[in-house]
């Protein structure tokens, strides 16, 4: 059986040999090509569209997504609300021009006063609402406890007390009164009040539901007090430790009435538009000193401050 089998793949190698030798003549046979088969990637739902489509809208990825399969996750766009404290002062007391100048007895002076019994009655229903739920409100005391509070928050911001200044100030008058005070040094001190201080202006708004309601009382305060700030070299921005300022001020206090353990905290100031401006902060530049050597000390004396040198601006 083998010797047959051999035979017969001879004689078809002979032939196939032969044919090729035949139709090498018109036909040019070359090396083929490798074969690329192309192998399938991981699929993807979802395609993004490319820049530029027209008629693109905000509908198209969410439209393919569904298609796909695929569930967009709803976005939710959440703010943090504070009940212990409203956002802003309601009905601000608009202060009359030329307050702690004019004399009572003045023909303005008189007019001012008029003004203020007239604008009274709001505040008289707010101050009745108050006491309802704080019976131990009262305008003749009052005062005196809003201008202890206003003191110890200075105090407790020249130490830096974080704990016990949110308990005298709210989350809305924390965050001016911190403002800015990064690296410095602050010396405040009171010290004595010029005029006796008095409520002058009271609301009792509500936030989100009609019995939610808070207290805002309105304080006017002349006093005298000492302001110094210092930045973090010990140089002198803003103020006197030396020389103290007459200050007039309109403190808002502010109490969450409905709240049993609520207590009266400073929520703000008003200051009004003919107040004159703030002093300046004046800033302070470090200038750079001479290169010491190890074990030489500084002569202040003979060291000369280097003065810019002049550029020459071209057109």
């Amino acid at each position: 059986m083998a010797v047959p089998l051999r035979r017969t793949l001879i004689a078809l190698h002979r032939a196939t040999c032969n044919n090729l030798k035949s139709a090498d003549g018109w036909v040019d046979v070359r090396q083929p090509h490798p074969l690329v088969v192309p192998v399938r990637g991981k699929k993807r739902h979802f395609i993004p569209p490319a820049v530029g489509i027209k008629e693109k809208t905000k509908a198209d990825p969410e439209a393919r997504a569904r298609a796909a399969g695929l569930v967009f996750r709803q976005q939710y766009v959440e703010r943090s609300i504070n009940i212990s404290c409203t956002a802003g002062i309601f009905d601000p007391y608009i202060p009359p021009e030329g307050d702690a100048r004019l004399s009572t007895l003045s023909r303005e002076g008189l007019k001012q006063r008029t003004e203020q019994l007239r604008q009274s009655a709001a505040s008289q229903l707010a101050i009745r609402k108050i006491k309802e739920h704080d019976p131990l409100f009262n305008t003749k005391t009052f005062p005196e406890l809003a201008q202890d509070i206003f003191i110890q928050a200075h105090m407790a911001l020249t130490q830096f007390n974080k704990e016990k200044l949110h308990s005298l100030v709210t989350e809305r008058c924390y965050p001016e009164m911190t403002r800015g005070n990064r690296l410095k040094t602050i010396r405040w001190s009171f010290v004595e009040s010029l005029e006796p201080p008095r409520v002058v202006h009271a609301r009792c708004p509500d936030m989100v539901t009609k019995t939610n309601l808070y207290g805002q009382v309105t304080l006017r305060m002349h006093s005298r007090q000492i302001l110094a700030l210092y930045d973090r070299f010990g140089r002198l921005l803003l103020g006197s430790e030396d020389e103290p300022k007459d200050v007039l001020e309109y403190l808002v206090m502010e109490r969450h009435v409905v709240n049993p353990y609520g207590r009266w905290r400073l929520h703000g100031k008003i200051v009004p538009a003919w107040a004159p401006p703030k002093d300046p902060i004046t800033k302070t530049v470090l200038i750079p000193g001479p290169k010491l050597k190890p074990g030489e000390d500084f002569d202040a004396l003979q060291f000369e401050v280097p003065k810019p040198q002049s550029v020459q601006w071209s057109k």
